[in-house]
């Protein structure tokens, strides 16, 4: 196993992993750890510094079909496990991650960059989906139909789909993996995944534990290499039944063009711009803490993270003025440093965007309240931004940001901002914060969104149908519904008459 830390802070940080075996740099296929055709690898960076941290090995076409190869031949055993032998199985997984929390929350950290805090809190999050979907597996039920025929007795029942390709983003390179690897799992079906590039490892150490587990050879794939090529023959092969999907839409949309041919059952969760709108009766402060969590979180890279903020006007300047102390407060530094609220963004592209984003928004009339430059932490550091009175044709106001800028913009009417909020392609999360409840109610049912946080923003998790209306996704993640993507239907009609 190769691994480089130049950085002697990152060194001294390594000195606290208690499990050395979590830092894998190989690919993970049929219960092996395999390197790329002639040890090819690609680098794997930290954000922080730009320092390399390790060489990953880099698969191809080939070795992703063997990956598939291999799902396709364990599926037939896992899926006649009985449900309590899976579930089993993922509660062990589930408990080796949280004994492991301080090991994979410092390697997220590392490669993704967002603050120790956070991470230890996905890896609370991960973890929390194989242990719903261990219990859940044990209710996936038969249901009698009333038969219509004489003579006959008719059962529907849910039967594991088949072979399923994940394909996970790098800023939620913990929980986007086992959000969909624990429900595939616990349907019965198994899994090869494709982790962002740049961000492996954390989707590598889950492997090493998965295996751990008693997870079989070939129930659960990590290809690790170039997306085009190893996402590209997971949508061809006809052996891959279903592809999972969360990132761009842009890249959805590319991920169903190919799927298209083989008519995959597709689960994907897409872009959001999710508004967050304050009403002239909400609490001040409370709406700021709102709007910092809504949007802060994970450096602002978050489809959840709220990208339009309105506020109806008899209360903007007074909340623009508690928003923009609660900004100012924030720390930017290295993710590993006691106290850091936001850390550095992903890579230049996120930096060159957030900047043309605050700069067209200026150029069209917003001021600049907070912030609005690099951060002088590193090039990948981004100051915590807050402008208002920013315009409707503003590109902030139409793209996803995907960084730590906080856009404002006014109100009059509660007719107005929801025809303003719905005036988008995207639906994924709507926030609300208002004391009203009827006007909760109406805004609950007006937003299009698949998700509406009134007075609050947490709200994901295992029991709950995580995904969006519009261009912001297909299907849903978490709950009952996230375990029946894997499942395909069958109707028996028995005949009872002999």
């Amino acid at each position: 196993m190769t691994a480089i830390f130049a950085r002697p802070a990152y060194h001294e940080a390594l000195t606290r992993l208690t499990d050395r075996h979590l830092l894998r740099d190989l690919a993970y296929v049929d219960g092996r750890w395999v390197a790329g055709a002639g040890g090819s690898s690609f680098q794997v960076t930290d954000p922080t510094s730009s320092a390399t941290l390790a060489w990953v090995a880099s698969l191809g076409a080939e070795e992703t079909s063997a990956a598939i190869d291999a799902a396709t031949a364990a599926f037939p055993a896992w899926r006649a496990k009985l449900p309590q032998e899976r579930a089993a199985i993922l509660r062990e997984w589930c408990r080796l991650m949280l004994a492991a929390k301080e090991d994979l929350a410092l390697l997220m950290t590392l490669e993704q960059g967002k603050p120790l805090a956070e991470s230890h809190g996905e890896i609370d999050y991960a973890a929390s989906f194989i242990e719903w979907y261990a219990e859940e597996g044990k209710r996936v039920n038969a249901e009698s139909v009333t038969s219509h025929l004489l003579g006959a007795e008719m059962i529907v029942r849910r039967e594991a789909l088949g072979v399923v390709g994940v394909v996970t983003p790098w800023n939620f390179p913990s929980a986007m993996v086992t959000r969909k690897v624990g429900a595939a799992l616990a349907a019965g079906c198994t899994v090869v995944a494709h982790p962002s590039s740049e961000t492996p490892l954390s989707a590598l150490a889950l492997a090493e534990l998965a295996e751990r587990a008693g997870i079989p050879a070939g129930v659960f794939n990590v290809v690790t290499g170039d997306a085009a090529t190893i996402v590209g023959r997971l949508c061809e092969d006809t052996q891959v039944r279903a592809m999972s999907f969360t990132g761009s839409t842009e890249v959805g949309r590319l991920i169903a063009t190919q799927c298209a041919p083989t008519m995959k059952r597709l689960v994907m969760e897409l872009g959001g711009h999710a508004p967050l709108i304050i009403f002239d009766d909400a609490d001040i402060d409370r709406a700021a803490d709102i709007a910092i969590a809504a949007k802060f979180a994970t450096s602002g890279q978050d489809c959840l993270a709220a990208n339009r903020i309105f506020v109806q006007r008899p209360i903007l300047d007074a909340f623009n003025a508690a928003f923009a102390r609660r900004i100012a407060a924030l720390r930017v530094g290295d993710g590993l440093a006691e106290g850091v609220d936001i850390g550095p963004l992903m890579h230049e592209r996120a930096v060159m965007k957030v900047e043309a984003q605050v700069k067209d928004a200026l150029d069209k009339g917003a001021r600049l309240l907070a912030g609005g430059e690099r951060h002088k932490a590193g090039p990948l550091f981004f100051e915590p931004t807050l402008i208002t009175d920013v315009p409707a044709d503003a590109a902030i106001m139409r793209e996803e940001t995907f960084g730590p800028v906080a856009a404002v913009t006014a109100f009059d009417t509660e007719e107005e901002v929801v025809a303003r909020a719905n005036d988008t392609e995207y639906g994924l999360v709507a926030y609300v914060v208002t004391e009203n409840g009827a006007r909760q109610m109406r805004l609950g049912r007006a937003l299009e969104y698949g998700m509406v946080a009134i007075n609050r923003v947490k709200i994901t998790g295992g029991p709950i149908p995580f995904g969006g209306w519009k261009q912001s996704g297909v299907g849903r993640e978490g709950s009952r519904h996230g375990i029946e993507a894997f499942t395909e239907l069958k109707y028996l009609c028995i005949d009872t008459t002999a």
